[in-house]
């Protein structure tokens, strides 16, 4: 282990972490997609682990996943839809407003927003979502839309 590579490095040669100067590779074909709880069809890859300011994950919304609807009270979150349709509800009460977003688009939600995503769409829904701070725990579920 020269040049400050970790253990993990060692283990596995393709995950490329170097403490030294501060970094973490991901290689998309060697991801460990799991589902997000039992029963959930949406599969998640853990990023978090190699961040310190905040928590990433990337996600697989097989067609007709719907996530849990919820509002983060300190988490501001970043959505960034690398393939598929994400439809998304935003907003508290009975009638939250309703969006579309297509491949390479972004979108930027501040603490306190009630959200869902889901996948109403044929294809693979696949996301990149970061929050900032790292806070666990805190999250408020709501029903369903």
């Amino acid at each position: 282990m020269s040049q400050g590579l970790s253990l993990r490095h060692v283990l596995n040669r393709r995950l490329c972490e170097n403490h030294r100067v501060g970094y973490t590779i991901f290689h998309a074909d060697e991801l460990d997609w799991q589902p997000r709880r039992p029963g959930d069809p949406r599969l998640a890859a853990e990023l978090s682990n190699a961040m310190t300011s905040s928590r990433a994950n990337l996600f697989r919304y097989p067609p007709g996943a719907v996530g849990r609807r919820h509002i983060d009270p300190i988490q501001e979150e970043v959505f960034v839809v690398m393939d598929g349709t994400l439809t998304i509800h935003m907003g508290g009460g009975d009638d939250p407003e309703q969006h579309e977003l297509a491949k390479g688009s972004v979108l930027v939600v501040q603490p306190g927003t009630a959200l869902q995503l889901s996948n109403r769409h044929d294809d693979e829904l696949r996301l990149f979502i970061v929050g900032a701070p790292p806070e666990r725990g805190d999250t408020v579920f709501l029903d369903p839309i």
